[in-house]
């Protein structure tokens, strides 16, 4: 299926290619302070309710009252950012979110927790996932239309978001040193200056003429037919299940990861070694970013997402049967593949498998609302498990799970090799080149 005119992206660009459009780093810069805020709360989150007296398991409901809170709004979210196209309202409301991070902790979070933990992890859900689980589906989803209107390739903007976090874990370790509470202040600045970032950027004139030619003629955009038809898709279905069961894991195995590392690792700052490890990690993932877009053009976007399955499952299972520090760090380390192999892999077989006109609304639903439900599931359950069973033997429950899951849904996901993409784009890398037009301001 082919995009407008207006919605060609670089599907096939080169990381050359990209870096030569001066658009590309205001949207980068968007995704370095966005993914700064990001970083800053989930590596150290666990780390801070720990120390204010938060139990396991209420710090297991705290991930699962996100996930449920983004469960219910990116349905919405979706529809809505299809039909504002290119316009900012929608992630202006979660910058504004993520600038509130700071007095929230300080001033909310804080007391409730002294006060009664139940509504401390109930408030605390619904506020972070403002900012992250349901924030992050409208980050994603806008600049993934921003990168083909623009026409640079999606993964090389994103690979920002990975040298915000990494810059991220470097600066907090220091922060959390100095003062715990600081690392919330932080991400507080760093939310106003991606509000800056975002008031700035722009897209293709032409491709906003013809989201609102088309929006004239046919509103409301999103029919409920097409919608219809994407959940009764074997592909998204399939899609829809691997997000639930691997994704999702993927988030809860992280959750509580960093009370494990420290509580295994043989080091005078586990805290500390912890976060220079992420940051490496990070800082790794950006440099891997660079070249996925093009191995998984090469192999295909489902082909991509069982790479990002299988490293998952070696990462937990290795967490579980070898604890040693030098073992804990190469077991973290393994997410600078994990992690991009994911990202491409999620909208390539997004753009090339479903109706791009509701990219929106399938990223929302297949990946968002999947992978929210999947985290209210296994969060809480694997949360009381750790305080029941232990890390280690949770960790052993989780690789199986993954593992079962990931096969079951290759069986229903179909092959996106030799399918083509919104700009002509072929798994196989073949591309039909790269609309050059220069941005305009959006409106």
């Amino acid at each position: 299926m082919s995009a407008p005119g207006g919605e060609q992206a670089a599907g096939g660009a080169s990381i050359l290619d990209s870096v030569r459009r001066v658009v590309l780093w205001n949207y980068g810069g968007i995704y370095f302070f966005y993914f700064v805020v990001w970083q800053f709360i989930f590596t150290y989150m666990g780390l801070w309710l720990d120390d204010a007296g938060m139990n396991g398991g209420s710090i297991g409901l705290v991930s699962t009252v996100m996930a449920l809170v983004a469960m219910c709004l990116q349905p919405l979210y979706g529809l809505l950012q299809d039909r504002l196209g290119y316009r900012k309202p929608l992630f202006a409301f979660v910058v504004l979110s993520a600038a509130m991070v700071g007095p929230f902790f300080q001033f909310v979070f804080k007391p409730l927790i002294d006060v009664a933990q139940t509504l401390a992890a109930v408030v605390g859900g619904v506020f972070l996932s403002l900012v992250t689980y349901a924030g992050v589906s409208v980050v994603e989803a806008f600049n993934e239309r921003a990168s083909r209107a623009n026409g640079f390739e999606y993964g090389h903007a994103r690979l920002f978001g990975s040298l915000g976090g990494s810059f991220a874990s470097a600066v907090g370790g220091v922060i959390w040193a100095a003062n715990p509470d600081n690392i919330w202040w932080a991400a507080t600045f760093s939310a106003i200056v991606l509000g800056v970032l975002l008031f700035v950027a722009r897209v293709p004139h032409q491709a906003q003429e013809e989201h609102h030619a088309v929006g004239e003629a046919h509103a409301p955009k999103v029919s409920k037919d097409a919608i219809v038809g994407l959940i009764m898709d074997r592909n998204f279905l399939g899609f829809v299940v691997l997000m639930m069961g691997t994704a999702a894991l993927y988030d809860v195995f992280d959750q509580q990861f960093s009370i494990y590392f420290t509580d295994h690792v043989q080091h005078g700052d586990p805290e500390g070694l912890f976060g220079t490890v992420v940051s490496i990690q990070i800082l790794l993932e950006a440099v891997v970013m660079i070249f996925t877009p093009a191995i998984v053009n090469r192999i295909g976007a489902k082909r991509g997402l069982q790479i990002f399955a299988a490293i998952l499952v070696v990462r937990v299972l290795g967490s579980a049967l070898v604890t040693t520090t030098e073992a804990l760090i190469a077991w973290r380390l393994l997410a600078a593949i994990e992690m991009p192999f994911m990202l491409v892999s999620v909208m390539k077989y997004i753009t090339r498998m479903f109706d791009v006109k509701i990219s929106a609304t399938a990223y929302m639903l297949g990946f968002g609302v999947a992978k929210s439900l999947g985290v209210a599931l296994f969060s809480a359950a694997f949360g009381r498990s750790y305080d029941n069973v232990g890390f280690a033997q949770s960790y052993l429950v989780m690789s199986v799970v993954i593992a079962v899951v990931t096969v079951l849904a290759s069986l229903l996901m179909g092959d996106d090799r030799g399918r083509e993409a919104p700009t002509g784009e072929l798994a196989d890398g073949a591309d039909d080149g790269v609309d050059d037009a220069e941005p305009t301001p959006a409106r």
